[in-house]
């Protein structure tokens, strides 16, 4: 599928990285709204090979990068973490996913949880409910998208529409 479109419209792909799930979103910029074109989550199966599930996962998003012909794509940075193994392990996937998406010539932006949370509540400190809420209504849909981890990387791909909206607000 070829995503139509003008010259001013911006296709965002978000993603929430992660090792077992990573949440992946895609929205068109048309003016000032924002359209949900697709969402959706790669998963990798535990009995896989770290190696093999970070294969999985760059293959998974550059089929979602040809599909969908996004121009930008945000990606949450690690921030954050209890487990140093944990952090490891979410660092790689996300080297690969941005590998994946500068080897397709898709731009790659980041952004902290905080930053997410601000630029959806303009509270630092929202919890998940109130980000998912968020979600659903700037994309006017009927429930809040799932898994969690595709609400996650639909508000990373917000986060980013916005911050593009500020910056050319800002002359420099």
């Amino acid at each position: 599928m070829s995503v139509q479109r003008k010259k001013e419209e911006v296709i965002i792909l978000g993603i929430d990285p992660g090792t077992a799930i990573t949440g992946w979103g895609v929205v068109q910029e048309k003016g000032n709204d924002l359209e949900l074109l697709a969402y959706g989550s790669i998963e990798t199966e535990k009995n896989k090979t770290d190696i093999q599930r970070l294969e999985e996962t760059a293959k998974d998003l550059e089929v979602i990068i040809k599909e969908y012909q996004p121009d930008e794509m945000a990606i949450e940075e690690l921030f954050f973490f209890k487990n140093l193994k944990t952090a490891i392990k979410v660092a790689q996937s996300r080297g690969v996913l941005i590998y994946t998406a500068v080897k397709n010539k898709v731009s790659v932006a980041e952004y902290t949880p905080l930053q997410v949370k601000q630029a959806l509540t303009g509270y630092g400190r929202a919890g998940k409910k109130q980000i998912q809420e968020m979600v659903k209504r700037v994309l006017k849909l009927k429930k809040i998208p799932q898994p969690d981890d595709a609400a996650d990387a639909l508000a990373i791909a917000i986060c980013h529409q916005q911050s593009r909206k500020i910056s050319k607000l800002i002359p420099g």
